[in-house]
């Protein structure tokens, strides 16, 4: 065998790696029970067949393995998501924005209480904005297991009104789990959530008590407003079309990082995709770099004052002075 009939060989096997790892889990977490399993098991076998028969010049077993994944390539593609599904309550409905001159009118604004995850008051509120009001933009990070992935959350501080805050999320339904390896395989649907921070930061530090960052951007009011407007077509495209929600390629930060995108021009945000997006937990490291957040402080001074969740805990969910208390001590993000 010559070196490139080898090199051909090696990236055939690895092809069929990839190709095999995807089909299993495809296999493991689309197909019910109890027959996923056994077709998971069934199709590793077929894999291992068209390894072996690569390297020993049985053609037909990886031609019939490459046939077997074309077909599941074909039923992966032909999975539609949905949005009529027997959604969890704090997924019922999706937000709409419709904007009127200067304000926007936002449907469906979540303003649930929570008392736990499983015990809270639903409510759902219609709520009027001036784009003149808007501000800036803060983001908060929400760590629940280790410093690498954090969720993220969007949100619009407004003139002498509470903050509009902004979740992109897994919608669940009733009794669904989430895992992070079925998000791959198109297992999910996308939501926003739109909300006050009382309700979608609460949940966070008081309900499910999360390690929750604060870090206040470096954003001017006018480019606070492109984003906010860029959020809301976003927002309505969901709305009239259900997406899948993906662990890697769409998802909380990513989906944040195409918005931005939108309004990059005359932005300091518009740069190559960074690691530290996809891997969220470390973002306030990128973007300090790229001065979305302040750059005369140390970034540990910065996340060390960022930490609201005790402070947070100290104030009563419903407090109309909530997002006002969370702020203290916070370093602004224009200087």
């Amino acid at each position: 065998m010559g070196h490139i009939g080898l090199l051909l060989r090696l990236l055939a096997s690895l092809a069929l790696l990839c190709g095999a790892a995807w089909g299993v889990g495809l296999l493991l977490f689309r197909l019910p029970q109890p027959f996923a399993l056994p077709a998971a098991i069934l199709f590793g076998l077929a894999a291992l067949a068209g390894g072996i028969g690569l390297w020993s010049g049985a053609l037909r077993l990886p031609l019939g393995f490459a046939l077997l994944l074309l077909g599941l390539l074909g039923w992966w593609s032909a999975l539609t998501p949905s949005h009529q599904r027997d959604w969890i309550p704090e997924f019922a409905r999706l937000p709409r924005i419709e904007r009127q001159g200067d304000s926007l009118e936002i449907e469906n604004l979540r303003h649930f209480t929570w008392r736990s995850e499983t015990d809270y008051d639903i409510a759902w509120r219609n709520r009027s904005i001036s784009l003149d009001a808007v501000e800036g933009v803060d983001l908060f990070l929400s760590y629940w297991s280790g410093e690498a992935i954090a969720h993220l959350l969007v949100s619009f501080t407004l003139r002498d009104d509470v903050p509009l805050t902004f979740s992109i999320e897994v919608r669940r339904e009733t009794g669904e789990e989430w895992s992070s390896l079925a998000g791959f395989f198109r297992s999910y649907e996308m939501a926003y959530v739109a909300a006050d921070e009382r309700d979608v930061v609460g949940l966070r530090t008081h309900a499910r008590r999360e390690d929750v960052r604060l870090f206040r951007l470096a954003a001017s009011p006018q480019q606070a407003r492109d984003l906010l407007l860029a959020y809301a077509a976003d927002i309505n495209r969901l709305a009239a079309r259900p997406r899948w929600y993906n662990t890697l390629g769409t998802n909380c930060t990513t989906v944040v990082y195409r918005l931005v995108e939108q309004v990059a021009p005359g932005w300091r945000f518009s740069l190559p995709l960074d690691p530290r997006v996809l891997l969220s937990g470390y973002l306030p490291g990128y973007l300090q770099r790229i001065g979305a957040i302040r750059q005369d402080l140390p970034l540990a001074e910065l996340v060390a004052k960022g930490r609201i969740s005790e402070r947070a805990r100290t104030v009563p969910i419903g407090d109309p002075g909530f997002s006002r208390a969370i702020r203290v001590d916070v370093p602004e993000g224009r200087r």
